[in-house]
């Protein structure tokens, strides 16, 4: 056998592959291996030390190694990176060259792996200042033999110089992170990753290591070193498997690297391995984010050193990229964590370590069903664009999301064995709902739309034979979890099951055929259904990777949906459900072409007042701008189902009764405004107004409330006897209730023709309109009349991104077309509001069609136009 055989056969002797499947077998199993490692370099310096009759304590003089075998976690077939450091004091340079030449040249005749230098202090210092490589390895250089005192000076040296320069060095290792990641891809992308090399692997840990000797960072050590050891027990039992010293877990390789290690299958251990490179890539960011906070902070600065908040509403803050509690912040629970979320993502920010651990902590079993602020919180958190990503990330990791979704677990990290996606299960789940959020303006019902794209996936497990089968019903426990009631739970059940139905009737049946179209009628069940499944669809495709949505594939997909749509639209019955009838839509709309909505009669107006009283519940039309739905609508005289907030308010409750003192004060000139809490809802209240009932009222109570910070949930307009009387139900999320005193000020001074307190407002309006539409800013807005929602009066339905001073802009729309608002209904989901008017003409008509149509024209110039 020869000597390299025998040194290696050595080292995998000492790996024990029977004791792999033991847990913490691996770090037990890396320390019999460093100490072999120490002693076979240890010989090899005795027997250079003897052929050049060098004594082997020589002052000034050492053998030292860096890199994995400094750290003590070099695998069983890893390299030697050797240093052989001189002081040039007490050996001449010829004898080092000597010495040198008699360590090297026997360990290349043997076939041993090893990189080598010889070195001065000055020289490491000079290699480590221009070597980023080379000044991470050498701060864990350690002694093999020789001079002790001579290799702990140049870590010492290594050390200092590095923290003295790592600030400035801070953008190098930024940079090299990036390179690296994009030249060997992220492990939890990557089915044969490099597991040194690649984004979340053990090279990450290395320079997560250097930040933090260079004090600009805390180190995550419990975290992190689960994390390492898991990936560095998946690269010893790859070692052994095949023979060599590899990185890189190729497809080839991971049955028998599985088996070793004991998992079921192949699968779980890429789970596994995805799991430790999560962890580590969040480490590693969290460090490098740290470190650049430590290096602004370093910063010069006139005056005191004191931290930048931002306030956020709810106690939160921003401060430097992170969403923070504020000082002497106790309370917490779900729904903080769940608005520091939305506000993190929505920012593009994250969570601010202790904030987020504080807030999990906080966090005790959630009730089921779940609480509707919780459940709407939830759905907002969804709706808050690309940030979501690494915010879910962080929360993932925390632990709270197995809270929220027990169910999450058995999807986490999973991998998926198809060229087409480049995403695990679970993140391939977040990536459709970032991508459903921008498709909102389509549907109408866009919080469906966002749990179902979170959950579309739930049933690819392990041993799962038809995933959409056997996630829908999964998916529709969780949902009747959140509390959603039995027709949204169906609706999302049905979207799960018949998630890949669309796609694969228009791309491998023939669209002529109209057995094609009736099957997917069948699938959606409705015209809404249709709607949530093709945006369903294309989230879902376009998440998976370019090659899942290409144009062609999106041809199909669109023409196979219009073809169902007319179907739906046709008036025939499919499976028992019946089609709607056409509505009339602006011209503006996002499908003006696409049929309507039929109305389904609900409690009718409430005559005596002229005002709505139980609105109708309205299908949605089949079109791509549909009109609200009987839950948003509801069968009260308002139903608001804003971010977390629900609101009811009864039309004969006493907020309906104007008294005597009332008539005599608003006869006097006063406005009379009454502010109360609204009872169980937190940083909710109700404000009732009597006023003299007027055109444009509408419009100056949205534009006032708008100004003051709050966000409208509802709104109940009643007039009795010329006054209006009327119920709005706001959200204060900074805890800034405003005075009725001011309200009531400024709304006199309207109603006597000074527009002093509107007139930022009104300036807005006013540029937004100069400006004209901006298509990047925000989705597009439409508006629509729903035929036959009231006998009346004209039932408008608009949506648009929800915004500061949306509802002043809508009610300036309708006063300028001498339109009267009777019952106005709020609805924001997940960030798209779609609000719901019922109006008349100055007479108390409902409006002719033509005017009806101006009206439409006059409220999307009004809301179609970014800010």
């Amino acid at each position: 056998m020869s000597a390299v055989s025998a040194h290696y056969a050595a080292r995998l002797d000492l790996a024990r592959t029977r004791e792999f499947e033991q847990p913490d077998a691996g770090p037990a199993r890396r320390e019999r291996l460093a100490a072999s490692a120490r002693a076979f370099m240890a010989q090899a310096w005795r027997d250079a030390c003897a052929a050049t009759r060098l004594p082997e304590r020589q002052s000034g003089v050492a053998l030292a190694v860096v890199g994995s075998q400094a750290r003590g976690d070099a695998g069983p077939l890893s390299d030697y990176d050797l240093v052989l450091l001189y002081d040039g004091l007490n050996v001449g340079s010829k004898r080092i060259t000597e010495l040198a030449d008699a360590l090297w040249y026997p360990l290349w005749d043997a076939g041993v792996r090893f990189d080598h230098s010889v070195r001065t202090l000055a020289q490491c210092r000079q290699a480590a200042s221009s070597d980023l490589a080379a000044a991470v390895g050498m701060l864990d250089i350690a002694s093999v033999a020789g001079d002790d005192v001579l290799v702990a000076g140049v870590r010492q040296a290594i050390a200092a110089d590095w923290r003295g320069a790592a600030r400035k060095r801070l953008p190098e290792v930024v940079e090299s992170l990036r390179a690296r990641h994009s030249r060997f891809g992220d492990i939890a992308t990557t089915l044969d990753p490099d597991l040194k090399e690649s984004g979340g692997g053990l090279r990450d840990l290395s320079l997560v290591g250097a930040l933090t000797t260079a004090w600009l960072a805390d180190p995550h050590r419990a975290s992190a070193e689960r994390a390492r050891a898991q990936l560095l027990d998946v690269r010893d039992a790859l070692h052994v498997v095949t023979g060599r010293g590899r990185e890189r877990l190729s497809l080839q390789d991971q049955d028998a690297v599985a088996a070793l290690l004991g998992c079921s299958d192949s699968d779980e251990l890429l789970t596994r391995v995805v799991d430790a490179a999560r962890t580590i890539t969040y480490v590693t960011d969290a460090t490098v984010r740290a470190a650049g906070q430590s290096q602004r902070a370093r910063t010069l600065r006139v005056g005191p050193r004191r931290p930048s908040l931002t306030p956020l509403g709810h106690g939160l803050y921003l401060h430097d990229g992170e969403v923070v509690l504020g000082a002497g912040r106790r309370d917490g629970g779900h729904l903080t964590l769940l608005r520091a979320a939305a506000a993190a993502a929505s920012r593009g920010a994250l969570i601010g370590p202790t904030t987020l651990a504080n807030l999990v902590a906080s966090c005790g079993p959630l009730p089921a069903p779940w609480p509707r602020e919780i459940r709407e919180g939830f759905v907002g958190f969804l709706a808050s664009g690309p940030g979501i990503v690494d915010v879910w990330e962080g929360l993932d990791l925390s632990g709270i999301v197995d809270v929220w979704l027990p169910e999450w677990s058995t999807v986490r990290s999973r991998p998926q064995r198809n060229a087409i996606h480049q995403f695990t299960v679970d993140r391939h789940g977040i990536e459709a709902v970032v991508i459903a959020a921008g498709l909102r303006e389509h549907v109408a019902r866009p919080d469906l739309l966002l749990v179902a794209a979170l959950l579309h996936d739930i049933g690819k497990v392990a041993g799962a034979r038809d995933h959409s089968a056997e996630g829908a019903p999964v998916a529709r426990a969780i949902c009747q979890r959140m509390g959603f009631d039995r027709a949204d739970c169906d609706l999302v059940e049905r979207l799960v099951r018949e998630h890949l139905t669309l796609v694969d009737l228009a791309t491998k049946r023939d669209p002529d055929d109209p057995a094609t179209v009736r099957m997917l009628c069948e699938a959606a069940g409705s015209a809404e259904g249709l709607d949530l499944l093709d945006a369903l669809t294309e989230a879902d495709a376009r998440a998976a990777g370019p090659q899942a949505w290409t144009t062609w594939r999106a041809g199909l997909v669109r023409d196979l949906a219009a073809r169902a749509r007319r179907r739906f639209a046709s008036g025939e019955t499919v499976a028992g459900v019946p089609a709607p009838a056409a509505t009339f839509e602006g011209a503006s709309s996002p499908d003006a072409s696409s049929p309507g909505a039929t109305a389904e009669q609900r409690p009718s107006e409430d005559l005596a007042t002229g005002r709505a009283g139980s609105p109708p519940a309205v299908s949605r039309p089949s079109g791509r701008a549909p009109a609200a739905s009987a839950q948003a609508l509801g069968q009260t005289d308002s139903v608001a189902e804003g971010d977390g907030v629900q609101a009811q308010v009864d039309a004969g409750s006493p907020s309906g009764i104007v008294s005597a003192d009332e008539r005599g004060r608003v006869a006097a000139g006063e406005v009379v405004v009454e502010i109360e809490p609204l009872e169980g809802v937190s940083g909710v209240v109700t404000v009732r107004i009597v006023d003299v009932d007027r055109l444009g009222l509408f419009a100056d109570m949205a534009g006032v409330l708008g100004l003051r910070r709050t966000s409208v949930r509802s709104a109940n307009l009643r007039t009795i006897d010329g006054l209006a009387v009327d119920t709005w139900v706001v959200e204060v999320p900074h805890g800034d209730v405003p005075r009725t005193s001011d309200l009531a000020r400024s709304l006199r001074t309207l109603r006597e023709g000074d527009r002093l307190p509107l007139r930022a407002l009104e300036a807005d309006a006013r540029r937004r309109a100069a400006a004209g539409p901006s298509r990047a800013s925000m989705p597009r807005a439409s508006a629509f009349v729903v035929p036959g929602a009231s006998q009346h009066a004209t039932v408008i339905e608009v949506r648009a991104a929800d915004r500061l001073g949306l509802l002043f802009d809508v009610g300036s729309a309708f006063a300028a077309e001498r339109v009267s608002v009777r019952s106005a209904h709020i609805a924001t989901y997940a960030g798209r509001s779609a609000d719901t008017f019922y109006v008349t003409d100055e007479q108390g008509s409902p409006l002719a069609p033509p005017h009806a149509a101006r009206v439409i024209g006059t409220v999307l110039d009004a809301v179609g136009t970014a800010g």
